[in-house]
């Protein structure tokens, strides 16, 4: 399995888990992280050593990047595995994939009689876990992946029209993990009374709470941050501004733009966060679908350099209308995107006034995320099981039945 960032290891721990129920004599060799190392396997580099996202830093650094992908396809060639999964990353995994494919053309022309410790088997399934995004940027891939990749596995429904209808290549759309997580935190806090998010409130008499989540990314942080909480600043009087931190920025970074502020820094403690959340500014991404999931209406917002290149960009050649995850999914403006051009403190703070209780937008927005949570639950791949399932018990079921299938030829 090879993974590239901190998502993508909680995504592939639970798809191994889920393997691990289908096979119990699966073994894992894997480029990832502590979650993935927690399930079992070996760990044979850790995705901090991967992870470079962006034209500058993945330029700089460019030299270690050839040299990761080298490590890894003689690390795959040596081990011999039935099925390589290669999960989102796919600046870096669809290279891998690429190799895979033209290694295993070179074995089945040479027709070795025993394995060769040089190629990957004839046999040795390239498999998609959560599939590259090429709807919104990089299309061309579509050749790359129809020519290298044996299986790919979809987490977002609207994927399957695009990769079927439009390129002619079959997808299993098998659910949404974010869905799941979000789906298994609201039962747990139910069923245990016990359980308590987060003692939001305290001090405070227990006033209602806008959200601010403003990225993973230091450079996220600091371009959103601080215009979101002046944008919600006159609202502090009224209701808690909390901060959801992420998990791998240390708090220090984000002392310069809260210090004097009327605003809470909370960290690993998102999902609880929403959970009694009024309503969020949100910046693109998974927290968009999120913040949906809970409920909790939105306004996404996203500052970029050159704005007004940026929406001409985006308009005439990026190849999707919207930004967040919750439109996407619904095919139409759901939740209002400040992104480029109409990102600005004035308009993030008007249409957060939209959102607080007594407004009409308010109302249809929460109307308009049964939709999207619907569509999320329908038309995953048929499965052999009748039981409500998860994206990842779905998609390890059809792996491993598709590896005993090829056993069997």
């Amino acid at each position: 399995m090879v993974v590239g960032e901190a998502s993508g290891d909680l995504h592939a721990s639970h798809l191994m888990r889920a393997i691990q129920q289908e096979d119990a004599a699966a073994e894992f060799r894997f480029f990832g992280g502590e979650k993935m190392q927690a399930v079992g396997g070996t760990l044979v580099k850790h995705y901090r050593e991967l992870a470079y996202m962006g034209f500058i830093p993945v330029l700089l650094h460019l030299p270690t990047i050839l040299r990761n992908l080298s490590f890894c396809k003689r690390d795959i060639a040596a081990w011999q595995p039935d099925a390589v999964i290669l999960v989102d990353y796919p600046g870096f995994n669809l290279k891998i994939a690429k190799h895979l494919h033209r290694e295993k053309e070179k074995n089945l022309i040479t027709h070795h009689p025993t394995p060769n410790t040089q190629h990957p088997t004839p046999n040795t399934q390239v498999y998609y876990y959560i599939s590259p995004k090429i709807w919104a940027w990089k299309e061309w891939r579509i050749k790359n992946i129809k020519r290298d990749v044996d299986q790919l596995f979809s987490i977002l429904p609207f994927e399957v029209d695009f990769f079927e209808k439009k390129h002619h290549f079959p997808i299993l759309y098998v659910g949404n993990p974010t869905a799941d997580e979000v789906k298994e935190f609201l039962k747990k806090s139910k069923e245990n009374e016990s359980f308590s998010p987060s003692p939001f409130g305290e001090g405070r008499g227990g006033a209602p709470i806008i959200a601010l989540l403003a990225g993973s990314r230091r450079q996220e942080i600091k371009d959103n941050l601080p215009a979101m909480i002046e944008a919600a600043e006159p609202f502090a009087a009224d209701y808690q501004l909390v901060v959801a931190g992420a998990p791998s920025i240390d708090d220090e970074f984000y002392a310069p733009f809260i210090e004097g502020k009327p605003v809470t820094l909370v960290k690993n403690q998102t999902f609880p966060l929403l959970s009694k959340a009024t309503a969020a500014l949100v910046t693109s991404g998974t927290a968009t679908l999120e913040t949906a999931l809970f409920n909790v209406p939105q306004v996404v917002c996203y500052k970029t350099p050159v704005p007004r290149l940026v929406r001409f960009v985006f308009k005439h050649f990026m190849g999707c209308k919207f930004i967040s995850l919750v439109n996407l999914i619904a095919d139409r403006e759901v939740v209002r995107e400040l992104f480029a051009d109409r990102f600005s403190v004035e308009n993030i703070r008007a249409e957060l006034r939209r959102l607080l209780p007594g407004h009409d937008v308010r109302t249809t927005m929460l109307f308009d995320y049964r939709d999207v949570q619907k569509r999320l639950a329908a038309d995953i791949t048929a499965t052999t099981s009748v039981e409500p399932t998860t994206a990842s018990e779905n998609a390890a079921r059809l792996m491993v039945k598709n590896l005993k299938n090829i056993a069997i030829r």
